[in-house]
């Protein structure tokens, strides 16, 4: 069961830029998550572009906290560096800002990956 769903809209404008306005360097990208199981709880979301520091603790590239705003779909257009790119996103239901796990190490609250969705198996790789 896929708990978030992603997509990549080359577009801009959706909804307001908090980020520091495009360069030359940079390309608007937006990431829609949908399917939220909580409308209120903090969504985080994780972008890597060093595939050596894929879901390495403490090694992502770039953190947004967003808020829901009472909707169980965020819109979220920001500006990243032409490359490749991958996308963690965890929901923070209980609001500890942790991401909690059992005692294996798997992850006890939501989370989801871009392209992959919710892994069964494996951790997924960066290619993936």
């Amino acid at each position: 069961m896929t708990l978030f769903k992603f997509a990549w809209l080359a577009a801009a404008n959706l909804l307001p830029v908090t980020a520091p306005p495009p360069t030359a360097a940079t390309t608007t990208v937006t990431v829609v998550v949908t399917k939220l199981p909580s409308a209120q709880a903090t969504l985080k979301l994780y972008f890597y572009n060093v595939k050596a520091n894929f879901l390495v603790r403490n090694q992502y590239t770039l953190l947004k906290h967003i808020k829901p705003a009472g909707s169980n779909k965020v819109v979220y257009p920001i500006q990243l560096p032409p490359g490749e790119w991958a996308i963690a996103a965890t929901q923070d239901l209980n609001e500890n800002d942790l991401v909690d796990r059992n005692l294996i190490g798997i992850p006890t609250e939501l989370f989801d990956l871009s392209n992959v969705g919710h892994p069964r198996f494996k951790v997924p790789s960066f290619e993936d």
